[in-house]
């Protein structure tokens, strides 16, 4: 008998604002999660979060990461680069605000993070992100379980082993 493959989420925790919504669609679903940062935080007591704490240092959280992404693997990141490398992977790809990363997007949002780095840079640009919402925060909410969703019905388990 073939076992299927485990979902599991993956999430770029040090400066991600939707990791109670991330627990709460994982418990539902029974999804294994790993929360990856450069230091320690307190998680859930929860045998399905698994706290990853990787050393300091310019992109380790995203090295441990984008090393484990796969089909199959969800990826919390508002981190473009990254974002691109788990999708290169075949992950699927979620931004904070819900904005699901695909072949077919990641592209022009790298290259949008990069100008708006370039007119930052020379001082065309002074303002950042606009706030995150509670409409975000939804959208995010609705991304996360049908990616979840749709995996299962790709054939991937929710439980693992």
């Amino acid at each position: 008998m073939i076992v299927p493959e485990p979902i599991e989420i993956l999430v770029d925790a040090d400066a991600c604002p939707v990791k109670d919504e991330v627990f709460r669609v994982a418990a539902r679903h029974g999804v294994k999660t790993y929360v990856v940062s450069n230091s320690f935080m307190m998680l859930p007591k929860d045998p399905m979060i698994e706290r990853v704490v990787v050393g300091s240092g310019l992109d380790v959280a995203d090295d441990w990461i984008a090393e484990r992404a796969r089909r199959g693997v969800i990826v919390i990141t508002a981190d473009i680069p990254l974002a691109h490398r788990a999708v290169k992977a075949g992950a699927d790809v979620i931004a904070p605000n819900g904005r699901a990363y695909t072949e077919s997007t990641i592209g022009a949002a790298l290259a949008t993070r990069n100008l708006m780095a370039e007119l930052r840079e020379a001082g065309a640009v002074t303002g950042g992100p606009r706030p995150f919402s509670k409409s975000d925060r939804s959208a995010f909410l609705q991304a996360l379980d049908l990616s979840i969703v749709r995996l299962r019905r790709a054939g991937f388990s929710a439980v693992p082993g």
